[in-house]
């Protein structure tokens, strides 16, 4: 027994749908920043903290060393440093190799 399906169920079946009026647009998305966050610890003295933020990350001045030290100090941690993941990993892996104690890197 053949079953004939009747034209408009075929054509129905196979015809593309186009939607007018519906355009195509590209969203650009930019990259997250990335935190670099130091942590207070019972072994770095605040010279060498103060130091190695001087010596590692850019434009960083004696002042705002001193002021981010005695953040880490006194509240535990601070954000040192916002910006691209690539830098993120190359100040947190310098400031991890210096001895500071490091928090994880975190999208900001």
């Amino acid at each position: 027994m053949v079953t004939r399906l009747s034209a408009s169920v075929y054509s129905a079946s196979t015809a593309p749908t186009v939607n007018p009026g519906r355009t195509t647009q590209v969203t650009r998305k930019t990259y997250p920043n990335y935190k670099v966050i130091v942590l207070n610890d019972d072994f770095n003295t605040f010279q060498h903290v103060s130091e190695c933020l001087m010596k590692y990350i850019p434009g960083m001045t004696g002042d705002l060393a001193w002021d981010l030290t005695n953040q880490i100090h006194y509240e535990g941690q601070a954000i040192v440093w916002v910006g691209p993941q690539e830098m993120a990993e190359l100040y947190h892996q310098q400031l991890r190799r210096a001895g500071l104690t490091m928090a994880p890197l975190e999208a900001a």
